[in-house]
């Protein structure tokens, strides 16, 4: 149901999702190319085998008309890792890429979405598996084939044969045009990666927090924080397993929906009891494992039934009993790109999603509108399935929703910063011999920021991950200095010590020096450049006789000025050099989205108080080194 408008209806991985997306099969190995799980669904299939007979009479050769087994499938994804170099590939065109595979494409969606030649040994030949949704997840490898038709699979047979590189303009044929006419493949993704939460047990529940009492703030706020007695807002979350749970009104952390299956070995049992249930016969319909687990304990018998006159939802099979609340929280996160230089133009951005836990009894609508949402600062906007949204006002949009069950993300969006960046500055390193460098920050924190908003924490970290601190020399103008084998971390502000109301400069002159430059082994999938790690953790550091050599490797073509772009990871070969900041701010929202308790409406009438409260974090805030190389993109100039 995701469409390409700016407002959207988007359809997540905890809700029923509509009859566009159905799996062919799914895989899971594990980093020495193992299926250790498999699942075909057979009703997916005939209807794929009958799109192929309408097509036509005989398949095309390049269409696989039958799944592969799972050693041929683990063989041929191996095939595919030697021949591109890593698990999920270069991405792009390179001298190591050849007609037919997917970094010949020249996408780099042929990152996430693979291709696998399947070699038929009885047919003595290969013929093409697409698209093939690939998340890593730990060290397991998620494979999901979904459903699409013969014609879209031929369209991607003659794109990754072509002899021109990327998507032209103009081109009748390119993978981003043929993807857009593919919807299932939003919901492969959303299969991959629920499958990838249940194998390592990390179920991510969206957080919403509340104030455990009241709070007088300013000065009382600090000095009792500082002994340890905090009124500010903690997370929050109370088990709904059933239609005879209780809620209580405890601060702090409570238990969460979702059962934590903790770290243990591929549990195939419980994968078998989620599939069958939130995927049968192969069509999604509610990927929420709290919701698949509580069916599962319970049944459908609910001691609670609903109104006659209302037909309870599919991401609500119980219904809630207790104290009744509404808690909205708007959580953010600020990426950044700073650069300090005339020629390139600093990059910031929020995403941002309006968090929500209606604990309320029966199935009631509940409508209030979102303030701030006028289009000069949205650019992309998504609401939960269970939302009903009319027409976008100037600056106000009415919301009205059924809540389900537990926490839930009600709204996404990503928007530009109204204020301005949180933290202004630059971070300048100068290599003054090979061992040692000298660097500056200059940093200055809050400037135009109104007292309602306040920085709880910040922390710089410089990341050398190809060489070893031994030692640092420098005081900062504020703040504390700690270092680790691979990187030096300033913590300008610590926890408890926040700023409000005012703007912070900050400096931080040094000089760092590192060990002398020892060469490490890593051992090697295939190639050389193969062995080199993705983000994903595609290889492994061993010492060992038999490996190749990647430092020197890397060393070399450094020293001949290779462009990074041909390696997995510049920023671990010195390519680049960057600083990463992370902090908290509350009290607002950054981009100027907000809610009005006092708006909020709920039907039937019940006495429910509504809670709300705003966060801002870190992203990926990167301030790149002013005196060495830094990756940007062109933008077209309006």
């Amino acid at each position: 149901m995701y469409t390409q408008r700016t407002l959207s209806k988007e359809t997540p991985s905890e809700t029923s999702m509509a009859g566009g997306c159905s799996i062919r099969a799914l895989w899971i190995l594990n980093n020495h190319d193992v299926v250790l799980f498999s699942r075909r669904f057979p009703v997916v299939e005939r209807r794929w085998r009958a799109a192929c007979k309408r097509e036509n009479e005989s398949c095309a050769d390049d269409v696989v008309p039958v799944l592969p087994t799972d050693s041929e499938l683990a063989s041929d994804f191996a095939d595919r890792r030697r021949r591109e170099g890593s698990i999920r590939g270069f991405g792009i065109r390179v001298a190591q890429s050849v007609e037919g595979s997917d970094s010949w494409v020249d996408d780099p969606i042929t990152r996430h979405i693979i291709s696998l030649y399947v070699n038929k040994e009885e047919e003595g030949e290969n013929r093409l598996l697409w698209p093939l949704i690939l998340h890593i997840k730990s060290h397991y490898c998620i494979l999901v084939l979904p459903l699409v038709e013969p014609r879209h699979l031929k369209a991607y047979a003659r794109i990754h044969k072509r002899s021109d590189c990327g998507n032209a303009v103009g081109a009748d044929e390119s993978v981003s045009s043929l993807l857009l006419d593919l919807p299932s493949i939003t919901g492969a993704f959303m299969v991959a990666h629920a499958i990838g939460d249940i194998v390592t047990g990390d179920i991510p529940e969206p957080e919403v927090v509340v104030s455990a009492s009241p709070s007088v703030g300013g000065l009382l706020d600090s000095l009792t924080g500082s002994i340890g007695i905090s009124a500010r807002a903690k997370p929050v979350a109370a088990p709904v397993a059933a239609s005879s749970t209780s809620s209580t009104a405890l601060g702090g952390a409570i238990a969460s929906d979702a059962p934590k299956i903790g770290s243990r070995p591929l549990d195939k049992d419980a994968l078998r009891t989620f599939i069958s249930s939130s995927m049968p016969f192969g069509t999604p319909l509610d990927l929420s494992y709290s919701n698949i687990s509580a069916i599962k304990l319970n049944g459908f018998a609910s001691s609670d039934f609903p109104p006659a006159d209302r037909k309870q939802p599919a991401w609500k099979p119980y219904l809630y009993k207790g104290r009744q609340r509404i808690i909205f929280t708007i959580h953010e996160a600020v990426h950044a790109a700073m650069y300090d230089r005339d020629e390139i133009p600093d990059v910031i951005s929020i995403s941002g999603q309006v968090n929500c836990r209606a604990e309320l009894e029966g199935l009631p609508d509940v409508s209030f509108p979102v303030i701030g949402l006028d289009t000069a600062r949205i650019d992309v906007l998504s609401f939960h399935p269970c939302a009903q949204v009319p027409e976008q006002g100037v600056d106000k949009q009415a919301v009205m929703f059924s809540p389900p069950l537990g926490n839930f993300v009600l709204m996404r969006y990503q928007a530009l910063c109204g204020i301005g960046p949180p933290i202004k500055g630059f971070y300048q390193l100068s290599m003054v011999s090979e061992n040692e460098g000298a660097f500056l920050f200059k940093l200055r924190l809050m400037e135009g920021y109104r007292s309602a908003l306040t920085m709880e924490f910040c922390t710089v970290t410089m990341p050398f991950p190809r060489r070893k601190v031994v030692l640092f020399d420098g005081t900062p103008s504020m703040g504390t200095v700690s270092i680790s084998e691979h990187s030096v971390e300033w913590k300008i502000i610590t926890s408890g010590r926040g700023i409000t109301g005012k703007s912070v400069e900050a400096t931080f002159p040094g000089t760092v020096r590192f060990a002398p430059w020892q060469t490490q082994r890593l051992t090697s999938h295939g190639s050389v450049l193969g062995s080199v790690a993705d983000e994903d953790s595609d290889t492994e550091t061993e010492a060992t006789n038999n490996v190749v050599n990647v430092e020197e490797f890397l060393m070399e073509k450094m020293n001949k000025d290779l462009q990074p772009v041909d390696l997995e990871e510049p920023f671990c070969w010195q390519a680049y050099n960057y600083a990463k900041l992370s902090f908290k701010i509350v009290g607002a929202s950054l981009s100027g989205i907000s809610i009005d308790p006092k708006s909020v409406s709920i039907f039937p009438a019940v006495k429910a108080p509504v809670e709300y409260s705003t966060q801002v974090v870190s992203g990926e805030y990167i301030l790149w080194n002013t005196l060495g190389k830094c990756p940007s993109a062109a933008t077209a100039k309006v």
